[in-house]
């Protein structure tokens, strides 16, 4: 079956948005899913928008999604892109969708001088750590990453 890998357009933001939701649930974290329908057309798709979208389709069908932005290494003094999420349906898992999807974005990083491609993925997600393995990804476990969101980043933006 033929995959095809396209840049998303504003009329994919509601199945976009099902997938977030998919890929939420799956990550046992949908009370997390704030996101509408607006904010997605907006965030993605609005002109200045610094995010990209990409839709995996096998036979003119929707089987997943990647989102993504250009970062910035100052130690590399060079751009980097980080994939903030991949998704592909999970009966259309294991036939070759998520690889291509990474090699589509790695294949726009080299093309654009990027000196890395970087995701991050949770600790027990198991199937996920060992595709990225195989690809040659490798953890970088030195780095614990920080965040600031809610009434934390309210409060420390206004202190």
């Amino acid at each position: 079956m033929p995959l095809t890998i396209r840049p998303a357009q504003r009329t994919d933001a509601a199945q976009i948005l099902a997938y977030i939701t998919e890929l939420a649930d799956y990550e046992r974290a949908r009370h997390e899913v704030v996101a509408t329908l607006s904010d997605i057309e907006h965030s993605l798709f609005d002109e200045g928008s610094t995010v990209r979208s990409l839709i995996c389709e096998r036979d003119g069908q929707a089987v997943g999604f990647a989102v993504y932005f250009y970062s910035y290494s100052t130690w590399q003094g060079r751009n980097g892109i980080y994939l903030e999420d991949l998704y592909i349906t999970p009966e259309h898992r294991g036939g070759g969708a998520g690889r291509e999807v990474l090699r589509h974005i790695a294949r726009e990083a080299v093309a654009n001088g990027c000196g890395r491609f970087e995701w991050s993925v949770l600790d027990w997600n198991e199937p996920a750590i060992g595709f990225y393995q195989s690809l040659g990804a490798q953890a970088q476990s030195e780095w614990v990453r920080y965040r600031l969101d809610g009434d934390a980043l309210l409060q420390f933006a206004q202190g």
